[in-house]
């Protein structure tokens, strides 16, 4: 959520910034802008909305200066606007942040007492007029930041500029991400590796409460008042990695990559000769684990859900599903040795960090599923299962849930041996299933005019759209609701098929489309009952199924999709394509903006 940059440069650095920014409009934000010195005074140029509007103020009223901050805001304390854009400045400091200040009333209401005067409704801006009342003790900006540390409460990552000082830029982070980029001459700081990719490879990504002092040629790291040593890491990250190729929006690019980064993702934990499962060594037994405990949000939270059937079913090991946001508050009892297993594509994802840790102070082991290795997840987990996604740049998840669900059955299966659950000839029989996996996924893509006409002909014109499923596809359904309303702005909810009864029936009219998704497994019958109680009642069905579901049922539906027959526990990736799709071009249909949806996030770092 949000995003930061800062450059220490030997050029005009404005133009850089901007690069930097485009490439974190990912992370969703709805206001932009940057500031630089200019004969040692701060200067700025802010903008409600998109990066476009931005420019064209630049283009009109360009900056000039060689060190500089940048950030894309997503509003959290105070509406869009001009005047809550950061950076937020005073005469001495200007500052950039992500995340909340948690105590800012108490120390707005301290700093007003004082006599300052605030400008913005933000609470970024305490930040601000708390390091300018520092400096004005004469305090130098290491010792101003170092106090702010001190006085400050909540998730955050900061970068600061101050006035009369052309190089320095100082930097914290407290439940946020933040990382440091090494130049000849040059240096950076931004919210991630993506933002400084077109500047360098060589990357430091600062710890818990670590704040950093950069000048053009090092970064000096420190905790509380010492100064720490954190590694110089070599990133993998291009540019290249940010185009869209051929494709429309990141997001279908993304869709398109699926079978190539769910097979990189299986080759790492799947051994083809031997059709067995190999992760990598556990800091526990599989067998002496009482009880697991997954953890996560929005979408990672429903490939919790498809892996709580999983490990379920192949390991015979009790599961419970928690909201991330939900576990800490309600403080349950964890059980002496068991697993948590936090979900998160960015590995940032401060709900999911805060649950982390609870688990952790009620000594779970941690295992964590994520697919930024270098993340504060990954950093404070015992073990951590990467996905191999690359990165994913459309706000809407759909190749990290592929390869989430792809890790999450291989530990299923790996637990499931080790638990005496699974058969060896049944583990052959997945490993087949996955191995495969990825041609079946590229035959549900060779699909895509299928799905624009389902999408134009029947969701885009609809005010509510319900999904159903059961068993494995009943998180499906939920996922699949979930991208429907996230990037079309279309009312959509997910059900298990036989609650329809207990309430949603009473929705179902000729307007509501219902998309069902039914793989022909053991719970075929089922599902194609509820499928003939929607019909009896007008609704306009869209079916999700294999050949056999579509030669019993395809007929009654409005439309119909008939995917390859697969495996059934192996079914929830594979279904996760078509309901991406249908909700593609549903918001394609409808104009939406696919990528940067309305009041969305990336990585979302605040509470």
């Amino acid at each position: 959520m949000c995003g930061i940059i800062g450059i220490i440069g030997k050029a005009p650095v404005t133009p850089l910034l901007v690069e930097a920014l485009k490439r974190l409009e990912y992370r969703g934000y709805d206001s932009a802008g940057v500031a630089t010195l200019v004969n040692g005074h701060i200067d700025r140029r802010r903008a409600e909305g998109k990066l476009v509007n931005l420019e064209a103020r630049l283009g009109a009223e360009p900056l000039a200066g060689t060190i500089g901050i940048g950030h894309t805001r997503w509003a959290t304390h105070g509406q869009p606007s001009e005047r809550n854009a950061h950076p937020i400045a005073t005469e001495r400091v200007a500052v950039v942040h992500n995340g909340i200040i948690e105590n800012f009333q108490e120390l707005k209401d301290e700093l007003l007492a004082d006599g300052r005067r605030f400008d913005s409704d933000t609470d970024t801006e305490v930040v601000a007029q708390l390091l300018t009342s520092y400096l004005e003790r004469q305090w130098p900006p290491e010792k101003a930041m170092a106090e702010a540390m001190e006085r400050l409460r909540g998730a955050f990552a900061l970068v600061a500029l101050f006035s009369g000082r052309h190089d320095t830029l100082i930097g914290a982070r407290r439940g946020s991400s933040l990382a440091v980029g090494y130049g000849e001459g040059e240096m950076y700081i931004g919210t991630d590796a993506l933002a400084l990719a077109p500047f360098t490879k060589c990357v430091t990504y600062l710890e818990e409460d670590d704040w950093v002092v950069l000048d053009a040629n090092s970064a000096r790291i420190f905790q509380g008042d010492k100064e720490v040593r954190r590694e110089i890491r070599q990133s993998g990250i291009s540019g290249a990695m940010m185009g869209k190729g051929n494709h429309r929006h990141f997001m279908l690019k993304e869709i398109y990559e699926q079978p190539g980064v769910i097979g990189d993702t299986l080759h790492t934990y799947l051994d083809p000769t031997t059709r067995s499962v190999s992760l990598p060594a556990l800091p526990f037994e599989w067998a002496k684990v009482p009880r697991l405990t997954i953890t996560a949000c929005g979408t990672a939270c429903f490939a919790g859900m498809v892996a709580k059937y999983w490990f379920e079913k192949l390991a015979r090991l009790p599961v419970e599903v928690e909201v991330a946001s939900e576990l800490r508050y309600r403080e349950p009892p964890l059980p002496d040795g068991g697993v948590c297993i936090a979900i998160s594509q960015s590995g940032e994802t401060i709900d999911t960090l805060a649950a982390l840790r609870y688990a952790k102070a009620h000594k779970q082991t941690i295992l964590s599923v994520v697919n930024v290795p270098e993340s504060a997840i990954a950093r404070e987990s015992h073990v951590v299962l990467p996905t191999l996604a690359g990165p994913e740049i459309g706000v809407a998840s759909t190749k990290a849930f592929t390869t989430q669900l792809a890790v999450l059955l291989a530990a299923a299966i790996d637990a499931g041996r080790a638990r005496g659950a699974l058969a060896k000839d049944h583990e052959a029989q997945l490993a087949n299933a996955l191995i495969e996996l990825p041609a079946h996924v590229n035959e549900a893509l060779n699909m895509e005019e299928q799905y624009k006409r389902i999408a134009e002909d029947v969701l885009s014109q609809a005010r509510d759209v319900l999904y159903l499923g059961r068993g494995l596809s009943f998180p499906i359904a939920l996922e699949g609701a979930l991208k429907l309303k996230e990037i079309s702005y279309i009312h959509a909810e997910g059900y298990a098929g036989g609650e329809m009864k207990h309430g949603p029936i009473a929705l179902i009219d000729e307007a509501v489309p219902v998309v069902v998704v039914a793989p022909s497994d053991a719970l075929f019958d089922k599902i194609a009952s509820n499928f003939e109680q929607v019909k009896a009642r007008g609704g306009k069905l869209v079916l999700l199924s294999d050949a056999a579901g579509n030669a019993r049922l395809g007929a009654q539906a409005a439309a119909s999709i008939s995917l390859p027959k697969i495996d059934p526990v192996v079914a929830p990736i594979l279904y996760s394509v078509p309901v991406q799709l249908l909700a593609y071009h549903t918001a394609v249909a409808k104009g939406t903006d696919v990528d940067q949806p309305r009041n969305l996030a990336k990585s979302v770092t605040v509470e």
